[in-house]
């Protein structure tokens, strides 16, 4: 994967100066950054929300093991 160093960041920078223009230029860095923030949150969320149904998933698994194997278990008599 390619890796974006200072150059090439000045670069993207001083491009979208010229085309934005410098008075506009924080307003657009300001909602790009709100928008990063977004698809941080969004993507936690699903991270958090899948990391949940494995975990409930995993405690029905093991719940039914456990079951499974109180069933197997042998009975002493004696």
């Amino acid at each position: 994967m390619p890796q974006i160093g200072w150059f090439e960041i000045l670069i993207i920078v001083s491009i979208a100066i010229i085309v934005v223009g410098p008075k506009d230029f924080p307003v657009m860095l300001k909602k790009v950054g709100s928008w990063i923030g977004s698809a941080k949150r969004y993507f936690s969320d699903v991270q958090n929300q899948v990391t949940e149904i494995t975990d409930v998933s995993i405690k029905e698994e093991l719940k039914k093991n456990t079951e499974i194997m109180k069933e197997d278990k042998p009975k002493d008599d004696s």
